[in-house]
C-alpha cells in the first residue's frame, strides 16, 4: 500500500470526547481513506469503539457525553446543527461486536431498513434482499429458507446477516466494531473475506484488538493509545516501519 495515493473519505479534526469527567479521546486528527479498509488498533480502553461510534453520532444517545471538534464526511461536518442525524446514521452502516439479528425472519431482517426508508414494492424488496445477502456471502446458504427465523442461523451466519442488513440501506461507510470477536475462526475468516470484497464499493472502518487480523485485511491503520492518536498511515508502512517508538512497542507486545 505504500506509495499509493489514498483519497480521504472522512477527516477527523480536533475530536475530543468526554464521558462526564473522563477525557476519552484527546484532540484526534485523522484521515480515513475512501474505499479502503482502515483498522483502528490499540489496547483495550484506548478509545477505539468511542472513535468508531463518533463517526455515526451514536455517542450523543448517552447521558453525560460531551463531543467537540469535527468529523467531515465528504467535506460536511456531521456535527453541524443543519445536518440530519438520521441521514448520517443511514450513510454509516454499523456492525456490532456480537450478532444482533432482529427477532424476525431472515428476509425481514434485511428488508426492514429499506421499508423504514420508504421502499414498499415487493419485487424491489426481494431484489434488495438477494443482492445484500449475496454481498454478505450468505445467499447460497439461506435462499431456500428466507422466511425462517434469523435466530436459527449459526453465530457466523447471523453476523453476515447483520452485514447484509447494514448494506440494505445503501450506506457509504461500514463501521465494524470487532465484528469477529464472538465468532469461531472459520466464521471470522468469512467476515474478513466479505469485507475485503466490499471495499471496492464501500469505505470500511474496522476496530480490532487482534494484530494478526489487522495485518491481514487493513489498507490503512490508526493506532490509539490512552485516548491519543499515536500514529496513522498505510498498513504496510505502520506494520513494517512504524515511525513512533510507542507503536513499535505495541506491535512487539511490550505494551498492551
Amino acid at each position: 500500500m505504500t506509495g499509493l495515493i489514498l483519497k480521504p473519505h472522512i477527516r477527523i479534526e480536533k475530536l475530543n470526547v468526554y464521558y462526564e469527567e473522563h477525557h476519552v479521546l484527546k484532540d484526534i486528527v485523522a484521515e480515513i481513506p475512501e474505499k479502503r479498509i482502515t483498522a483502528i488498533i490499540g489496547p483495550s480502553g484506548c478509545g477505539k469503539t468511542t472513535l468508531l461510534r463518533s463517526l455515526c453520532r451514536l455517542l450523543e444517545l448517552h447521558d453525560g457525553v460531551e463531543v467537540s471538534g469535527q468529523v467531515l464526511v465528504d467535506g460536511v461536518n456531521i456535527f453541524d446543527r443543519s445536518v440530519d442525524v438520521t441521514d448520517i446514521r443511514k450513510r454509516m452502516g454499523l456492525i456490532a461486536q456480537r450478532p444482533n439479528p432482529l427477532p424476525m425472519s431472515i428476509y425481514d431482517n434485511v428488508s426492514y431498513g429499506p421499508r423504514i426508508h420508504g421502499v414498499s414494492d415487493g419485487n424491489r424488496l426481494g431484489q434488495i434482499v438477494e443482492q445484500c445477502l449475496r454481498a454478505a456471502g450468505l445467499w447460497d446458504e439461506v435462499s431456500s429458507r428466507l422466511r425462517a427465523p434469523a435466530s436459527r442461523l449459526s453465530a457466523g451466519q447471523q453476523q453476515r446477516l447483520c452485514l447484509a442488513r447494514a448494506l440494505a440501506v445503501e450506506p457509504e461507510v461500514l463501521l465494524c466494531d470487532e465484528p469477529t470477536s464472538a465468532l469461531d475462526p472459520i466464521s471470522a475468516r468469512h467476515i474478513e473475506q466479505q469485507l475485503a470484497a466490499l471495499k471496492k464499493d464501500y469505505t470500511v472502518v474496522f476496530v480490532s484488538h487482534i494484530l494478526r487480523q489487522a495485518r491481514r485485511i487493513a489498507d490503512y491503520v490508526i493506532f490509539l493509545y490512552l485516548g491519543e492518536l499515536v500514529e496513522q498511515g498505510p498498513a504496510e508502512q505502520v506494520f513494517t516501519n512504524p515511525a513512533e517508538q510507542k507503536t513499535r512497542a505495541y506491535l512487539s507486545g511490550e505494551i498492551s
